[in-house]
């Protein structure tokens, strides 16, 4: 008898399920999936109090840019505390999170030419992802989050050779042999790259998936996010702050009024679990009952597995609990990356789940 190993397994053809009539599906097999985000380092800081934030002006629960110094700042004044240092970068996690889980997966971001670029690249290689990395002379992005006591995580990011990736470093060629796109919102600041992306992603026939990122990022950027949104998603994910900025309305009644733009929205609401409208369909996925750390990386890792059951044709349903048991995991370690061991127990799971 043959032995294969687990990604061999994962790349077996699946049974042709449709997920949205409005959705078009290139191929049976599992589909592939290439993202693209600022590629960061994470710093992952436990600090003792939220008056921190305050010191170092920072609103708590959002991602705020910084400059070198500021970020050399804050770096220096939390050095007291306990702290980690994993790749990371909001599309980079969701990235890594599939690949875990055994899917085709590619990367584009840029990176310094230093040790820490050479991290950043080494971690998502040995996950098994197709890094598509430019390089450049500026050190690696870092992003340094805060986390309070309440497991609340504030970032402060400084996005060094991250920043430079720009449209003249795409090329139809990179979407040729993907499925889907996945961006995050906080590449919303360079229209041009988003929307060059989106347009080489339709013309080569991938359905492309966004995160909205935060709320601020929202608040700054809704009239470049309504054309992008408008124009190219298929799948939108947000949480309960970045829907509201984006609609002004409250969760249920934000659903209602994003009827007939993306053809499928997620909405991320924390402990009370999510909403997901696909067509005329709302479906409430309740929230996996579970010891929290750290929320870094919960949004991230719920779009892995929402996006891992939808390139396995799964409804919609089975996608929202995928997602919601693989924040749940990742919620109760420090950071946004699992080790192996736990994700051969979510891998365990998944496989039980897709054959009921």
């Amino acid at each position: 008898m043959i032995e294969l190993k687990h990604k061999q397994v994962m790349n077996i053809i699946f049974n042709h399920v449709q997920f949205h009539p409005t959705i078009k599906i290139k191929y049976m097999r599992m589909k592939r999936i290439l993202g693209m985000g600022n590629a960061l380092v994470d710093v992952v800081t436990m600090i003792d109090n939220d008056k921190l934030l305050e010191k170092f002006n920072l609103p708590k629960g959002s991602m705020q840019l910084v400059n070198t110094e500021r970020s050399e700042i804050i770096m220096s004044g939390t050095k007291q505390f306990k702290r980690t240092f994993t790749s990371g970068g909001s599309a980079a996690n969701t990235i890594h999170g599939l690949a875990m889980l055994g899917t085709y997966t590619g990367f584009i971001g840029s990176v310094g030419r230093d040790e820490t670029g050479d991290f950043f690249e080494n971690e998502m290689k040995l996950a098994g992802v197709n890094t598509l990395l430019l390089r450049r002379n500026n050190p690696t992005g870092t992003a340094v989050a805060l986390i309070t006591p309440d497991s609340e995580r504030t970032f402060a990011t400084c996005l060094g050779a991250a920043v430079e990736l720009n449209a003249e470093d795409l090329h139809p060629e990179l979407f040729r042999d993907y499925d889907i796109l996945y961006l995050e919102g906080y590449l919303i600041n360079n229209f041009t790259l988003v929307e060059s992306a989106c347009r080489m992603a339709k013309e080569n026939d991938l359905t492309i998936a966004l995160d909205l990122a935060s709320y601020n990022v929202v608040e700054a950027y809704r009239k470049e996010f309504s054309g992008i949104v408008n124009e190219y998603v298929d799948i939108l994910f947000a949480n309960e702050s970045e829907a509201k900025a984006f609609t002004g309305l409250p969760p249920l009644k934000a659903l209602e009024s994003l009827t007939g733009i993306a053809e499928v929205i997620i909405f991320k609401m924390g402990a009370d679990g999510s909403w997901i409208k696909s067509g005329k369909d709302i479906i409430k996925i309740a929230a996996e009952p579970v010891s929290c750390k750290d929320t870094t990386g919960a949004g991230d890792l719920y779009a892995a597995g929402f996006l891992y059951g939808f390139a396995n044709n799964l409804n919609p349903e089975k996608c929202g609990f995928l997602g919601t048991l693989i924040a749940g995991k990742v919620i109760e370690i420090t950071g946004a990356r699992m080790d192996e061991k736990r994700f051969a127990d979510i891998r365990d799971k998944i496989s039980k789940i897709t054959r009921e």
